[in-house]
């Protein structure tokens, strides 16, 4: 059983930045497609990007360019750097794994969930 733990967090001013972590533990996230997703208040959780087990990238068009999404296998940790943040971005952003392996913007595909943390972005 995967579990995970979303940390970083915290208010952030309209273009600054915020580094999200997520530390997994019970298995190696290396051979998982590591995913982000946040939810907004009054709106459903929509997918943010994602890095399969063979390190290809995707991304959703509204964070293309500002977030990347890397990992760090031997700390068995992922990373959500996120810069040139909007209003729009505030969320709780969570953390997800994919055992299947190919990347996927689908909360199916994903077996195993953080409780999320808050981001919050102001003027």
């Amino acid at each position: 059983q995967v579990q995970l733990v979303e940390s970083g967090g915290g208010m952030a001013q309209v273009g600054g930045s915020l580094l999200l972590s997520c530390a997994a533990s019970g298995g190696t996230i290396s051979v998982y497609t590591m995913g982000w997703f946040r939810q907004a208040p009054g709106k459903k959780r929509e997918f943010v990007g994602c890095l399969s087990e063979s390190d290809s990238p995707y991304y959703d068009k509204s964070v293309k360019g500002r977030f990347t999404v890397s990992r760090d296998d031997a700390k068995n940790t992922v990373y959500l750097q996120m810069n040139t943040l909007k209003y729009e971005d505030t969320a709780i952003y969570y953390c997800a794994a994919n055992p299947r392996g190919l990347w996927s913007t689908l909360e199916k595909e994903y077996d195993y969930w953080g409780r999320g943390t808050q981001v919050t972005v102001s003027s």
